[in-house]
């Protein structure tokens, strides 16, 4: 007997189809720099760059015993615009990080377009991403430099009193980022973090509101065993998928499940990564952009039983160390060259801080995350198929990203559902 897909299948994979064939148009847009016809593989690029960033990251971050979230293209939005202002070696290593190459103009309108392709319109969930500078106002920000990054990065600069009053500055720009993260994202920067030798702050915004196109019925969520990274069982709340119109992308091999679950307005999808042990570090260790891709493309419709937790994750991260091994040590440190953003002054970057929110449930998802780069100046210088099971009771990596470029927007682990 064969078992036909539901109907909302067809209208999914006709519309990836469409767009992966085509190029982007963007929309209407007061920018000049941004108004370009920019063919999909230019923005593909920059969407590969920015997922080895996010998977660098992810290793700098990942502990066996604890959850795990931020959002990647928070961080590049924020660090790419700090780096428009780096100058020589500072450039070079902070370029290499964010795994910046070829043309600076044309990854310029990349990155912009991109940025305005998470910001277009969608009538399934909301997504949105925003940028800003506040400068203290008796800095003297390099015209220049401000335009570049307001033409290609859509931030204003701001001025605020970080020298005479840096604690109501700080609380100014906390209170943008909670306005734009409905209110998820508070206290990014707390006390003592500006001071009066701040001198700029880039900040970046991330939210995301989207409900499943086939939603979890709540009646069916139980508490099951969940199985942490120290072998520990813990109840949790888990959902599960198992009617006869559960089809999902989905791919196996012998030492992992991959599921893709689109969200309403069929852009964005969760993915999970679920190794086959409970030890997820072997699949930590040989995930790569490449291959990421070459499993995202062996993806196949099939009917899944699904049983996926309910989860939240809190999570502040202040990662300058955390760049630093990454490759980019000088823009931390006296020898900075930040002469692009303000000639003449000894800038260098006192922190990065980013602080992201998840929450996963039988609706859909809500996840928010922000970014802020702290600059100081120095004071010295289809036929009848086997029902697959897709059971995460074990740690789990999970993404969000755009399906039809494979931008990572957000990532994460999952090594105890019960811990916020």
């Amino acid at each position: 007997m064969m078992r036909r897909p539901p109907s909302w299948v067809l209208p999914l994979l006709l519309l990836s189809s469409a767009a992966i064939s085509g190029c982007l148009s963007m929309p209407e847009s007061t920018r000049s720099a941004s108004d370009v016809q920019m063919p999909l593989t230019d923005i593909g690029q920059t969407a590969v760059a920015n997922n080895r960033f996010a998977l660098d990251m992810y290793a700098q971050l990942a502990s066996k015993d604890e959850n795990l979230f931020f959002s990647p293209w928070s961080l590049n939005s924020a660090l790419a615009m700090t780096s428009e202002g780096a100058r020589g070696r500072t450039a070079d290593e902070m370029h290499s990080v964010l795994h910046f190459s070829g043309n600076d103009s044309a990854r310029r309108q990349a990155f912009s377009a991109l940025d305005l392709r998470i910001n277009a319109n969608n009538s399934g969930y909301i997504l949105s991403t925003a940028n800003a500078l506040w400068a203290d106002r008796a800095f003297p920000l390099l015209g220049e430099y401000a335009d570049l990054v307001n033409s290609y990065y859509h931030a204003k600069a701001v001025n605020v009193d970080f020298k005479g009053h840096p604690d109501d500055a700080r609380k100014t720009i906390n209170s943008w980022v909670e306005q734009r993260t409905a209110g998820k994202i508070k206290g990014l920067i707390p006390p003592g973090y500006v001071d009066s030798l701040t001198c700029l702050v880039l900040t970046n915004a991330i939210y995301f509101n989207g409900t499943w196109v086939k939603e979890f019925d709540r009646s069916l969520t139980r508490d099951e065993d969940f199985f942490t990274g120290e072998g520990k069982a813990v109840k949790v709340p888990m959902m599960r998928q198992l009617d006869e119109g559960s089809y999902f992308n989905y791919l196996e091999t012998g030492d992992m499940q991959m599921l893709q679950m689109p969200y309403q307005g069929e852009n964005l999808s969760l993915v999970i990564l679920l190794p086959r042990e409970q030890d997820i570090v072997p699949l930590e260790r040989s995930l790569t952009v490449e291959r990421l891709a070459q499993w995202r493309d062996g993806l196949q419709l099939r009917r899944v039983d699904v049983y996926i937790p309910k989860f939240k994750i809190n999570a502040n991260y202040f990662l300058a160390e955390n760049f630093t091994n990454l490759g980019m040590p000088t823009a931390f440190t006296e020898m900075a060259d930040f002469s692009g953003i303000s000639p003449g002054r000894e800038l260098f970057i006192s922190e990065v801080i980013h602080q992201a929110y998840v929450d996963v449930n039988e609706e859909g998802t809500e996840a928010a995350a922000a970014t802020a780069v702290c600059v100081a100046e120095s004071a010295s210088p289809l036929p009848e198929e086997k029902v697959m099971e897709f059971r995460a009771d074990h740690p789990f990596l999970f993404l969000i990203q755009d399906r039809v470029t494979g931008c990572i927007l957000f990532l994460g682990k999952v090594n105890d559902p019960g811990k916020g």
